[in-house]
């Protein structure tokens, strides 16, 4: 399943309820990969807007594993105003919820303060950083959906001095990016402190929230950059924030994760 088949695999059932058909290459370890996660939830909510208004903020929470196979995803508004709605989204391994999604969209609304993130400078470009292959049993399944190449900071699990990194991200087939494909490559790239440990480690997201800086999305594809650092970690637990830029070094979206470690 390409990446723009499972991003357009949702089957709206009835009115908040769909499902769809994961293969076990969007599997990241145990789960299906978070981005797909979000990008179904958003989808679904998106069934039940009457205006095809911007995504402005997401907020996941991942409870449990999801299994790849058949998903169940189930949304609602949770209330329409002038300029916003909110809305929420579950995804169901069965009758348990493993992932909540809660989404903003909103219009427009006049303002006299604009505020844009200084542009980017990445330490190196996409032709001369360094690119994690896929190597089936070793990486993660979902990676061969995606291009990952590390302009600043070292691999997962290579004993860096620190817990930041620059990196180049592409989804494989997709010639546009919109909505959905920002979604997915704001959650690709692996945590920063895994660059830190020398031995292979677990590591997930217990929630994570994307802000979209951008109001419409639609340019062709070409590698954007992720630039990531860790706020702080212990005892298991890390804070991460990360920016994704678009190929012309403007920001898009901001990312924040909280993870735990096991290493």
């Amino acid at each position: 399943m390409t990446c723009k088949n499972a991003f357009n695999s949702l089957a709206m059932i009835e009115p908040g309820i769909g499902r769809a058909d994961i293969g076990e290459q969007w599997l990241q370890g145990r789960s299906v990969f978070g981005g797909l996660q979000a990008v179904l939830g958003v989808r679904a909510m998106r069934a039940l807007l009457t205006e095809a208004l911007p995504l402005r903020t997401l907020q996941t929470t991942f409870i449990a594993p999801l299994p790849c196979g058949e998903i169940r995803v189930e949304a609602r508004l949770l209330r329409a105003g002038k300029s916003t709605v909110h809305a929420e989204a579950r995804l169901f391994d069965g009758d348990q919820p493993v992932c909540l999604i809660v989404a903003v969209f909103g219009a427009a609304r006049p303002s006299t303060i604009a505020i844009a993130p200084p542009p980017v400078v990445a330490a190196k470009s996409p032709e001369q950083s360094a690119e994690l292959p896929f190597i089936a049993g070793i990486t993660p399944a979902f990676l061969q959906m995606f291009r990952m190449r590390w302009a600043d900071g070292v691999f997962p699990f290579c004993g860096g001095s620190r817990a930041s990194t620059q990196i180049w991200v592409e989804l494989r087939d997709t010639d546009v990016i919109d909505e959905s494909a920002v979604i997915a490559l704001a959650d690709s790239i692996p945590s920063p402190a895994l660059s830190l440990l020398r031995r292979p480690s677990p590591a997930s997201s217990l929630t994570w929230t994307l802000e979209f800086l951008r109001a419409h999305v639609d340019s062709p594809a070409a590698p954007w950059l992720m630039d990531a650092s860790m706020t702080a970690a212990g005892e298991g637990y890390g804070a991460q924030t990360a920016t994704l830029f678009d190929q012309h070094g403007q920001a898009v979206a901001l990312s924040r994760q909280s993870v735990v470690i096991f290493g």
